[in-house]
């Protein structure tokens, strides 16, 4: 203890003292080797602000993370960085610390926004991922004059346009809204002095890559690049080479690998019978707090009203739901009021949940590389986690990419303690409630008709009903009798009739020249 306490020294000005025992800090994550750098290092070392240790301090962190004690230095020398580790490895702080403590030399108390120009600007895929990334950033720069703010598509730009023209350094936004912002000319980037990709191999994607251009050319062409993400494709390393200049790479581990502390399980479960699974692993495991992944949004849709209707409170996310419905079924499941949330991938990316115990794939991705987002969910800082998998007939090939991926072996295993209903049961039981409800109707028309004093048959017109219309019309019934020539048909000199001749019409002005 008074090693660990002698270490933490380099926190000065009356931050925190190193008599300080470490049983008394909160330490955000645990100081094990797979997951900490070595405890001789602390956040001091790296020269940072006493306003950011301080607020450090008050998150309760104390030693920097791998990819934080690798990245930090580097940033702080105003080198472009291309950064890969295992998800919930703590990126964010790894560029938004130094990003704060650069930004700091021009820091100012100015009411002007003038004064408050966008020097720092952080780019993420999702609107979730802004989100979280920003309350990051201000919880980071609290004790600061910096000013931040997060623009995202879904919502009212009205507030986001305030606070634009207010003025800030350090903008988060997804690069559709923002490209929005600089059409409606409510941001200028022009002193733009650092750009930040977070999850940068979805946002050099294909899909994003256009409005990635289009932001790039916007920014001044001396600034410092920085690239982050749990993945990195061959090809993605290749295409990022084009945005940064001779970048340091950082791996603190394996590219592409999965965290060591989540046990990957993986059922075989028919295609049909999914939804059930679903509902049987989270009340057999008893698990009251779970995030479901699905392939489309229909499907999320589909199972979150499944899961609602076998008595679980769940609720889905996905690109059909608004901003505020998003946000809100985020908010009730971090406080409890929602049990299972069912999402596509658009959760996948940067969703921070304090000790998720488990994730779902009630599908397995398209992409290898978003099962390694996914299961991120689970896991983090230092904790266990369990990332439960289905695996279709049809999902075959989906898996063996996974194992390519992640350069490991995952046998699928039998779903223990339930009988699963395939398609032709479900089919079965559906049309046997319906008859059973016909049947129920049929007899309490005939305990009806029976009080009426009359019996009645299923399937027998009532009494009472209207006599049916003849269904044939009787002019089809007649037989064939060929039409009669007419007399015009006949003689058809006859109805040759004798042409007048014309008579002549005065042309205008110059009227009927003369023969």
């Amino acid at each position: 203890m008074r090693h660990q306490a002698d270490t933490c020294a380099c926190f000065h000005d009356g931050i925190l003292t190193c008599q300080q025992s470490m049983s008394d800090i909160q330490t955000a994550i645990p100081a094990t080797s797979s997951e900490t750098a070595p405890a001789a290092v602390c956040f001091a070392d790296f020269g940072l602000a006493p306003q950011i240790l301080q607020a450090l301090a008050d998150q309760g962190y104390v030693h920097p993370t791998p990819i934080q004690a690798e990245a930090i230095p580097v940033v702080l020398k105003g080198r472009d960085v291309m950064g890969a580790a295992q998800t919930g490895t703590g990126k964010t702080a790894g560029f938004s610390l130094p990003i704060i403590q650069l930004l700091l030399a021009h820091a100012n108390t100015s009411m002007s926004p003038a004064r408050h120009p966008v020097r720092a600007l952080i780019l993420t895929p999702t609107r979730e991922l802004a989100d979280q990334v920003a309350e990051n950033v201000k919880a980071y720069s609290r004790h600061t004059p910096l000013r931040s703010t997060v623009v995202f598509g879904g919502v009212d730009m009205g507030p986001q346009t305030i606070a634009l023209r207010g003025g800030v350094e350090i903008v988060i936004a997804t690069p559709g809204r923002l490209l929005d912002h600089v059409q409606q000319k409510t941001v200028n980037l022009a002193q733009t002095q650092i750009l930040v990709m977070d999850e940068a191999d979805r946002m050099l994607d294909m899909g994003f890559l256009p409005d990635l251009q289009r932001i790039i050319n916007l920014l001044p062409k001396q600034r410092q690049n920085l690239m982050f993400s749990a993945t990195f494709s061959p090809e993605i390393k290749k295409l990022a080479g084009s945005f940064l200049k001779d970048p340091v790479t950082i791996e603190v581990a394996r590219s592409n690998a999965t965290n060591d502390n989540v046990t990957q399980i993986i059922y075989k479960v028919e295609e049909d019978a999914k939804q059930d699974a679903v509902s049987h692993i989270i009340r057999e495991r008893s698990l009251k707090q779970v995030i479901v992944f699905s392939n489309t949004k229909i499907g999320a849709s589909r199972l979150a009203r499944h899961l609602v209707s076998v008595g679980i409170k769940a609720a889905a996310i996905h690109g059909d739901k608004s901003q505020g419905e998003r946000m809100q079924a985020l908010e009730q499941f971090k406080t409890g009021e929602v049990e299972v949330l069912v999402a596509t991938d658009v959760a996948a990316r940067g969703l921070d949940i304090a000790e998720l115990p488990c994730v779902i794939n009630c599908d397995l991705p398209y992409n290898a590389e978003d099962y390694v987002h996914r299961i991120g969910r689970t896991g983090r800082a230092g904790a266990k986690g369990d990332a439960i998998s289905f695996c279709a007939e049809k999902d075959t090939r989906l898996l063996q990419d996974i194992e390519k991926l992640t350069k490991q072996k995952l046998v699928p295993a039998e779903l223990q303690g339930m009988v699963v209903r395939g398609a032709r049961e479900r089919f079965s039981s559906d049309r046997g409630r319906r008859d059973d409800s016909r049947g129920r109707t049929e007899r309490n028309n005939g305990s009806r008709d029976a009080h009426a004093g009359h019996t009645y048959t299923p399937g027998a017109r009532s009494p009472y009903a209207a006599p049916r219309k003849q269904a044939v019309d009787p002019f089809f019934t007649q037989p064939y009798e060929p039409a009669q020539p007419s007399v015009a048909q006949e003689n058809p000199a006859d109805n040759k009739t004798t042409s007048k001749p014309k008579a002549k019409v005065a042309a205008l002005l110059g009227g009927v020249p003369k023969r």
